[in-house]
C-alpha cells in the first residue's frame, strides 16, 4: 500500500537524503558508508551566506566497520558541506568513541546520550540512527535468511513481522514459530 495523494496542490521546499552503503572487507570485516544530504530547490540565506539552490547545505559523512557480531571497531565522521565553517566541520573526530558500541545492543539509546546537544552534531547523529538495520542488510546479503541453524535466526523478534508468533514465522521459519500467547 503506497501513500494516498497529496490533499492539494504543493512544492519542494527541502530534499534531505540519507545513503547507506555496505561493504564486505577483504579481512571479513563489514564497513558501512553513509552520508546525509540537505538541498534547496531555491537559494537559501544563511547568516553565513547563501547556499544557491541545489548546493548542499549539510554534506555529513560517516564510516564504521564492524565485526561479526555487530561490534564497531572502527570509526569516523566528517561534515563536507555545512552552514558554519570552522565550526561545524570540527566535531568529526569526537565520533571516534562510537568505537566498542553494538549496533543492535543499545545502539540508538548509547549514541543519543553520547553525542546529545552540544556534545555532537544533530545531523551526524542522526544519520547514525540509520546504521543498525543498514548493518543486519548487509549481513543478511551473506546468509540465507532462513538457513537452517541451531541458533534463532537474529532477524527474528526484530520487527512486527517477524514476531515468533506471527503468521510470516509459521510460514517460512516453522521451526522458530511460537503459537500466540492467547492461543494457549
Amino acid at each position: 500500500m503506497t501513500l494516498s495523494p497529496p490533499k492539494c496542490a504543493r512544492s519542494s521546499a527541502h530534499l534531505r537524503q540519507i545513503t547507506v552503503e555496505g561493504f564486505r572487507r577483504d579481512d571479513g570485516l563489514l564497513e558501512l558508508e553513509a552520508c546525509l544530504r540537505d538541498t534547496k530547490p531555491v537559494d537559501y540565506p544563511l547568516a553565513s551566506g547563501v547556499r544557491r539552490a541545489g548546493d548542499p547545505v549539510h554534506e555529513m559523512r560517516v564510516r564504521i566497520t564492524i565485526d561479526d557480531a555487530f561490534n564497531i571497531v572502527d570509526a569516523e565522521a566528517s561534515s563536507d558541506r555545512v552552514p558554519y565553517v570552522g565550526e561545524c566541520d570540527t566535531i568529526g573526530p569526537a565520533y571516534g568513541r562510537l568505537v566498542g558500541l553494538n549496533l543492535l545492543r543499545g545502539f540508538r539509546r548509547n549514541v543519543g546520550e553520547m553525542f546529545a546537544d552540544v556534545r555532537g552534531c544533530s545531523h551526524v547523529t542522526e544519520l547514525l540512527m540509520s546504521l543498525p538495520t543498514a548493518a543486519i542488510q548487509t549481513y543478511a546479503t551473506f546468509r540465507r535468511d532462513n538457513e537452517e541453524t541451531v541458533e534463532k535466526p537474529f532477524q527474528l523478534d526484530k520487527c512486527h513481522a517477524l514476531e515468533s508468533s506471527r503468521e510470516t514465522v509459521r510460514r517460512y521459519y516453522p521451526k522458530w514459530y511460537r503459537k500466540p500467547a492467547s492461543d494457549e
